[in-house]
């Protein structure tokens, strides 16, 4: 029901405006850890424009797809943030009423460094955790969901539950009716909400009994800070105040924000209080945090209940406040809101000016408007829910999902278009990350006797492992880090960016080559058995020689020794015969298969569901030793045919995008960005949908501006203008600052 009242693309609810605001964290400026002196922007100009080429009017292009809410609809909340926190209003510009929201878009407060663990009382060790299987004749363990034993199970659920990221806290409005009595989100009229994308600010204005309010809400650029102005007359009638809830985590999958019970496991104190502040401790088991609250004018502040503190307002018209959410107490005396609002306005002003853009406001195709508007709403919601410091979850700093634990697999999808949109600064935040997981990594390959590091799945800040009963058996997340480290070289070439990251480029092509079986019988070398590909149907004890995890392998161990011989050593022996005696890609019947193991894939209905994997193998990546394109055409039409779209992932429908273009079938690229699916779904924030579970899914959005880049720059060796678009006369393509993509 959600999905039928407030999903469908072609609903004319849906509002756009066009306007001014503020907030955010630019993406060129590495910015700041809570309590950190901060780093020197990275100074970044616009990308040149070509003598004779009028460049395109980025205000007028972000400020025509402003979200504009003019009805409290579940689905349609709003964000802001800096890429290492995010704070989701309602339409109140607050988080006023959680549970309306809480099987939508969650009202979420969420930071990189937001994580918790229960107490461990029956003292599990993550060997428990692990079961052997027998690869090639040898005992390898992987990390796995115990059915049973209890003691396993139990163990295994423990430490795939924890740790979890934490919902911060809700920091919401209490409005008073006339009579005294809670107002309810129904009573609320005259709703006007605006996202304003070139600075980052949502004014969200309604009426209560006839009384209008009028909020501001913006985020620091460089802080966990979130800052709110307020106008109306009900505080002078005391009819309005700004409430705090800390809420206990759910330890369940998702985590809404709203779990108000188990009041007695977690405890949350005033540690300091003055006219014009407050600092609340919030402590839950062994973590704590604190919330360092700054106003102007007069207000008094009191503790209404357990976790529940209720800032009053003086009899006045107007009441700004400042909010900052920071694992160590606070120091000094806070951010004002004008501060806030101010380096908000600077930040944004310096992301959309910077990088790249696409304006396809010229086109006649009716649906390039809504194209348009997926761009620019994917950049900002990328920009503030996955530009930070570590891989991010595959709902952001929005709600949990997966206890709100990273994918690597999905990393890619998550961050890549940062440097093929001219931002790799964005990108090279999160690389830093691989530097501290990779001692996690490196254990698990050593303990499964493969030589280098093998990349976890399922992670955590630390870099831990968390057990998956499909996520131990997928392969495709190793490669990435080859391809982030060469996005970023195109975009940096030289010595330095080569030694920065040759260390974990080397050691991961390591991994990839011991992990290659050979067959001494057929003379090759084979992915498998023991594997999950990435189309994640396929059972790990019989499957072997999944297409597209070939062919990333041959990319990348390719990529690897051009590094090598960029930074002027020799080729790797060990890559090279990998390489060169890889299987073949697995293809019957004049098409590629999935895998070379499932020779039922395309009559099996099972196997033509999740992802259309087979086409990454010429789409996500460029043609690799052996791949023929007429294959792959006749691959490409017999999945166009015949998959159940019904049930495939956001992120499938940019891919197959990638493959069209490629294979030089631009209608078929547009088509696939615009199916009607729900999985390809976006939201009135831009947010891609994908069902009841996951209703944002940003690898949706990413994928598509990675798409977005091929489909306009093109790719190594492509020819002509905006490969990606037809050729038709409906379309008007202009694009400024993309990079092309291997």
């Amino acid at each position: 029901m959600i999905f039928l009242a407030g999903c469908l693309l072609a609903c004319a609810g849906f509002v756009y405006g066009q306007g001014s605001g503020k907030s955010g964290k630019a993406p060129d400026d590495p910015g700041k850890a809570p309590g950190d002196p901060g780093k020197a922007p990275i100074a970044r100009e616009r990308t040149p424009i070509a003598p004779g080429k009028v460049p395109i009017d980025r205000k007028a292009l972000v400020s025509r797809h402003d979200v504009i809410n003019t009805k409290a609809d579940p689905l349609a909340a709003l964000s802001v943030g800096n890429g290492r926190f995010a704070f989701t209003v309602d339409v109140t510009g607050l988080q006023s009423f959680p549970e309306a929201y809480d099987k939508g878009v969650p009202l979420g407060t969420e930071s990189e460094w937001g994580w918790h663990s229960f107490v461990d009382t029956s003292h599990f060790r993550f060997e428990e955790a692990l079961k052997e299987y027998d690869i090639h004749g040898r005992k390898v363990s992987y990390a796995v969901q115990w059915s049973s034993p209890e003691r396993n199970k139990k163990a295994s659920d423990w430490f795939r539950q924890n740790v979890h990221r934490l919902q911060l806290g809700n920091i919401g409005f209490e409005l008073l009716r006339k009579d005294g009595s809670m107002a309810a989100l129904e009573d609320l009229h005259d709703i006007r909400q605006e996202l304003v994308l070139w600075t980052g600010e949502i004014r969200s204005h309604f009426t209560l009994e006839g009384v209008a309010v009028d909020v501001s809400t913006v985020v620091d650029p460089d802080r966990d800070v979130v800052a709110v102005s307020v106008r109306s007359s009900l505080m002078e009638a005391g009819r309005l105040r700004i409430r705090l809830r800390l809420p206990y985590p759910t330890g369940a999958f998702a985590d809404d924000g709203d779990n108000w019970g188990d009041e007695g496991a977690h405890r949350s104190s005033v540690v300091d209080k003055s006219d014009s502040g407050v600092v609340i401790r919030h402590d839950l088991d062994t973590t704590h945090y604190f919330l360092g609250c700054r106003w102007s004018g007069a207000a008094r502040v009191q503790e209404h209940a357990a976790h529940y503190f209720l800032i009053t307002p003086g009899r006045t018209g107007t009441f700004t406040f400042s909010c900052l959410f920071t694992p160590g107490r606070p120091v000094g005396r806070g951010l004002k809101m004008e501060e806030v609002r101010t380096a908000s306005a600077v930040a944004w002003k310096r992301f959309w000016s910077t990088g790249g853009a696409v304006d396809l406001s010229g086109s006649t195709d009716p649906r390039a408007f809504e194209l348009e508007r997926r761009i620019v709403l994917s950049q900002y919601l990328t920009r503030i829910q996955n530009g930070g410091d570590y891989p991010p979850q595959e709902t952001g700093l929005t709600y949990n999902s997966w206890y709100g634990k990273p994918h690597l697999e999905m990393h890619w999808w998550h961050a890549a278009h940062f440097a093929l949109w001219g931002r790799p600064e964005l990108l090279e935040r999160s690389l830093d990350w691989y530097t501290k997981a990779a001692a996690g990594a490196r254990q698990i390959a050593r303990r499964q006797g493969y030589e280098g590091i093998r990349w976890q799945k399922m992670t955590d800040p630390a870099g831990r492992e968390s057990p998956s009963s499909v996520g131990a058996f997928l392969i495709w997340q190793q490669p990435h880090f080859i391809y982030f480290a060469e996005l970023c070289y195109r975009d940096r070439p030289g010595p330095a960016l080569l030694k920065k990251y040759k260390d974990l480029v080397f050691a991961t092509a390591d991994f990839m080559a011991s992990y290659a079986w050979y067959d001494p019988a057929t003379r090759r070398y084979i992915l498998g058995k023991g594997v999950i590909p990435a189309q994640e149907r396929f059972r790990q004890d019989s499957t072997f020689n999944p297409c597209f995890e070939l062919a990333y392998w041959r990319w990348a161990l390719s990529t690897a020794q051009e590094w090598r011989v960029r930074l002027g050593l020799k080729p790797n022996p060990v890559w090279q015969r990998v390489y060169d005696q890889l299987s073949a890609l697995p293809q019957r019947d004049g098409l590629y298969f999935p895998t070379e193991s499932a020779t039922d894939a395309y009559t099996n209905d099972r196997y033509r569901t999740d992802h259309p994997a087979v086409l990454a193998t010429f789409g996500f990546l460029p043609a690799t030793k052996g791949l023929d394109t007429g294959v792959m055409n006749h691959t490409f039409d017999w999945i166009w045919a015949n998959w159940h779209w019904e049930d495939t992932w956001g992120w499938d429908f940019p891919l197959t995008a990638m493959t069209a273009t490629r294979l030089g079938r631009p209608d078929r690229a547009i088509d696939a960005l615009l199916m009607p699916v729900k999985k390809n779904t976006y939201l009135p924030d831009g947010h891609n949908y994908q069902d009841d579970r996951l209703r944002i899914y940003l690898p949706g959005n990413g994928g598509l501006l990675s798409a977005i880049s091929l489909m306009c720059a093109g790719y190594d060796g492509s020819t002509g203008v905006d490969p990606g678009f037809p050729k038709d006369g409906k379309w008007k393509v202009r694009w400024e600052g993309l990079k092309k993509m291997p």
